[in-house]
């Protein structure tokens, strides 16, 4: 019978108290949800600065700003029910690498989609990370036959597929780093999460 490890999930609080701060460090500098330039300046992801500038460096940054306080509360809130489940079964240290490759992966994910759409644009939050836990999370209830942690298999399906399709309705929503997070997730976690030991469970 498979044993769900309660430990603390710090890293998760972490990374939530890290795009909280972020986000009303920007506060003082501009209207983060109409302010462009203010946000290109602390970090914002925009295709042109990115390939022709070298500005790689937005492709981590990013995942930490947020348009608004709304789209901060939705991510966080997200993260917040998932995060600590997903770190607990990795371990701290490989989730929290995880999480940012995860991060990075959907931003070059994004920015490809968009260079070859010509359709570029200023972006930035955590749910291109967000997918990626998701991503994560769906490879784990897989792997522990179907259920996990009281998530049934069709369940998570239903959410993940609502929520790639609620952004698909919105124009402002990037939906290639959504779709890029979530695939990055899937992939690393049915590389390196192979379920339910001991080692695993109570990793660093």
């Amino acid at each position: 019978m498979y044993t769900y490890s309660f430990k603390r999930a710090y890293i998760n609080t972490a990374l939530i108290a890290a795009n909280i701060l972020y986000f009303f460090f920007l506060s003082l500098h501009g209207r983060t949800e109409y302010d462009m330039e203010m946000m290109l300046r602390f970090g914002a992801c925009f295709e042109p600065l990115i390939v022709e500038n070298h500005e790689y460096w937005r492709l981590l940054t990013a995942c930490f700003m947020h348009f608004g306080m709304a789209h901060l509360v939705n991510n966080m809130l997200v993260l917040f029910a998932l995060g600590d489940i997903v770190e607990r079964e990795l371990g701290h240290l490989k989730y929290l690498l995880m999480y940012l490759i995860c991060g990075v992966g959907a931003n070059i994910f994004s920015v490809w989609y968009n260079m070859r759409t010509a359709d570029y644009a200023i972006s930035a939050g955590a749910s291109g990370a967000v997918f990626g836990v998701m991503g994560m999370l769906l490879w784990m209830v897989i792997r522990q036959g179907g259920a996990f942690s009281g998530l049934p298999l069709n369940r998570l399906i239903l959410s993940i597929a609502l929520s790639i399709y609620l952004g698909t309705v919105d124009d402002g929503v990037d939906v290639a780093a959504h779709a890029g997070g979530l695939l990055c997730g899937f992939l690393l976690c049915m590389l390196f999460y192979h379920g339910g030991s001991k080692n695993l469970a109570e990793g660093y």
